[in-house]
């Protein structure tokens, strides 16, 4: 349930569907998670509308006031929210025995909620692809994972900062969707610790059965991350058996640090009017998002954020497929009639501009100052297109 408008308030409620129990419920104020509650009354009218429909064999999605809007999903006729199956298993939530326990529960999920609800610098949620960065000494980092990760005998790691992958091991990459994208968000999302055995539900591979997800610290913001069964134990990751794999490699893992927000290492050539950027490869499931290429420029961050993610929702709603097609070759139809790029001047008094641009399974959506020639946007984005194609 959300207010329209960049300062209005979230509410995001779970309740068990067979009583109507409410579970949680955590909200949000202009991107600033708040501890207002909705009045139980509200609660119990927003459910009593939604089950009047069910029993009319209505299915009730949304409502819209003018300046509110109600948005209802079931989850296995049972819970709302797909996402806390991350951390509570599907048979805990499908056949609910012990509300009281469950709230329990469903605690250990609130860093991950509240993420999504604040005003996430990540954009996998948005466009269900990872969110990644493009390391300086990408080569190095990936042949030491690859080797610690047979020495721990698990085909599943990756180096994580600031919920970004860094790499990973090919068996990481084959994690379906929605794990892929909310386990490193996960790592993000949860408070400073030098190591963690944490268990985890995956919502595609194992949505009953626990895995266990080790995470270890290796500088600060950057973690090393393993998805595992009952081996190995936490124990056999010793700080010696750390040291041997990655003390050699200490100068590319602090070169990292700086590519939570800016994703790109220092001196990558962007020109100077991108103020942001999104790239999506759409065949990996992985994406490239920053709005801190260069400086400090208006808009703020923040703003950035909101206006790449709008302007995404709407290239991908109005202009562009939702699978990638052929990079050279047009099917017959249809097809050739899709657009290749599109742009935008945002106004009025703003003056700033997005470009949106196709080509195969890539995507790119830049952020430009107000100065950046219109004449001049689709060769600015085709530039900076194959300047990033090697590395996503």
């Amino acid at each position: 349930m959300g207010e329209h408008g960049t300062g209005g308030t979230v509410h995001l409620l779970c309740l068990a569907t067979s009583s109507g129990v409410p579970l949680f419920c955590r909200s949000s104020r202009g991107g600033v998670l708040t501890r207002q509650q909705l009045p139980f009354s509200v609660i119990g009218s927003l459910n009593g509308v939604h089950m009047f429909g069910q029993n009319l064999e209505v299915q009730l999605s949304s409502a819209r006031t003018e300046d509110t809007t109600v948005v209802w999903k079931s989850f296995h006729d049972s819970v709302t929210l797909i996402v806390l199956v991350l951390l509570v298993g599907l048979e805990e939530l499908t056949n609910i025995r012990n509300v009281e326990r469950l709230k329990k529960e469903l605690k250990a999920s609130y860093c991950l909620i509240d993420s999504f609800l604040g005003d996430p610098a990540l954009i996998g949620d948005l466009t269900q692809c990872v969110d990644c960065v493009i390391p300086p000494e990408g080569s190095l980092l990936q042949e030491a994972l690859s080797g610690f990760s047979e020495a721990t005998g698990t085909a599943f790691a990756s180096l994580v900062v600031s919920g970004r992958v860094v790499a990973a091991t090919e068996g990481w990459w084959r994690l379906g969707m929605p794990e892929a994208v909310l386990l490193p968000w996960l790592v993000g999302s949860l408070p400073q610790q030098a190591a963690r055995d944490y268990p985890v539900y995956l919502p595609h591979g194992s949505p009953t059965v626990p895995h266990r997800l080790l995470t270890l610290t290796l500088l600060p913001g950057l973690e090393l991350c393993l998805l595992c069964g009952p081996r190995p134990p936490l124990s056999q990751l010793d700080p010696q058996f750390l040291e041997r794999w990655w003390q050699p490699l200490l100068d590319p893992l602090r070169a990292c640090l700086t590519l939570g927000p800016r994703a790109l290492p220092d001196g990558f050539p962007l020109h100077a009017d991108i103020l942001g950027l999104l790239l999506l490869n759409l065949e990996l499931k992985r994406c490239l998002f920053t709005v801190h290429p260069l400086g400090n420029k208006e808009p703020s961050p923040e703003q950035r954020r909101r206006l790449l993610r709008n302007f995404y929702t709407l290239v991908t709603t109005m202009h562009f497929p939702p699978e990638p097609g052929p990079p050279d070759k047009e099917d017959a139809g249809h097809r050739t009639q899709l657009p290749r790029a599109c742009y935008l001047v945002l106004g009025p008094g703003m003056g700033w501009q997005v470009v949106a641009l196709q080509l195969g399974p890539r995507q790119l959506l830049l952020l430009l100052s107000s100065q950046s020639p219109t004449h001049g946007l689709r060769a600015l984005a085709t530039h900076t297109l194959h300047a990033l194609t090697p590395f996503l």
